[in-house]
């Protein structure tokens, strides 16, 4: 059915692949000529008869380094590399990779295929009332996004992977720069340092400001969340009073606890949030949240 409505509507032929999991449907989509269909029986034996005689860079996740490193020691299909024991994959590869492979090459893949994605990024942006110059302002304001994404992360049950910041001039020009954080987060207080460090990275000097956004990307689920250890605990506090911050939002609304660097901007603002790149989907306190 879907490639009799992809041929009505562009006049294209197309490929399928229906499998038991992402990576078999994947894998036989792409390796199926056009208008034509690969159907992989969820059975052990249907699925090693599929993957063993295919070249083992037909595996996702192989690239031409890796394939190069195998081949050095004789494997050079799926059926090599499937015969040969996990531990010594990881040695030749290291354990994540070595893993991975080992479970690709006999068609396991515990990818789930999520029919309402969520959104690759969340953004919020702030438009000030008139050019502004001051860099304490810009700070409050960048405060305010990342207590506005912060917030939406944790309600989303998301991590952010790295942190983009726009700021618009008076003469319409802009710049962008983007930051990978050293490790996914939803907490204000990582997200704030990640955008401040972007900003001071800017060099701005008495820059006529318009308006000033932050966009969260990379976004996955929170339960995939991994923190380092450390000796230094002075992120504990401010962590612990931001979950109870979140319960009392979450019962008495947004205005009744916020940042105390944000109470003394009283001027009138508006920020936009939305996803995927910036589409505008709703209304914000901004910096005076």
């Amino acid at each position: 059915m879907v490639q009799l409505r992809v041929l009505a509507h562009f006049g294209l032929p197309s490929s399928a692949g229906c499998a038991g999991n992402r990576m078999l449907a994947a894998m036989a989509c792409a390796l199926t000529p056009p208008d034509r269909r690969t159907v992989i029986d969820d059975h052990p034996e249907a699925i090693a008869a599929f993957l063993r005689p295919w070249p083992v860079r037909e595996l996702p996740g192989v690239g031409a380094k890796t394939a190069a490193t195998l081949a050095e020691y004789g494997l050079h299909t799926v059926g090599d590399v499937a015969d040969v024991p996990q531990g010594t994959l990881q040695r030749l590869l290291g354990a994540r990779a070595g893993r991975a492979l080992h479970e690709h090459a006999h068609g396991r893949d515990t990818t789930i295929v999520d029919p309402t994605p969520a959104p690759a990024s969340l953004s919020a942006e702030h438009r000030f009332a008139r050019d502004e110059l001051d860099p304490a302002a810009h700070r409050r304001v960048l405060l305010a996004l990342a207590d506005d994404l912060g917030a939406r992360l944790r309600t989303s049950g998301q991590i952010a992977t790295g942190v983009t910041l726009t700021v618009r001039y008076a003469d319409l020009t802009a710049t962008r720069r983007s930051r990978t954080l050293p490790e996914a987060t939803q907490h204000t207080l990582l997200l704030a340092r990640a955008a401040y460090a972007v900003y001071d990275s800017l060099g701005l000097q008495r820059a006529r400001v318009r308006a000033i956004a932050v966009r969260a990307d990379g976004l996955r689920p929170d339960d995939r969340a991994t923190r380092q250890l450390t000796l230094d605990t002075g992120d504990d506090k401010p962590l612990a009073i931001e979950a109870v911050a979140d319960r009392a939002r979450a019962r008495y609304g947004r205005q009744v606890i916020y940042p105390a660097a944000l109470a003394i901007s009283s001027r009138s603002s508006s920020a936009h949030r939305g996803d995927r790149g910036g589409r505008p989907d709703g209304a914000s306190g901004g910096g005076a949240t």
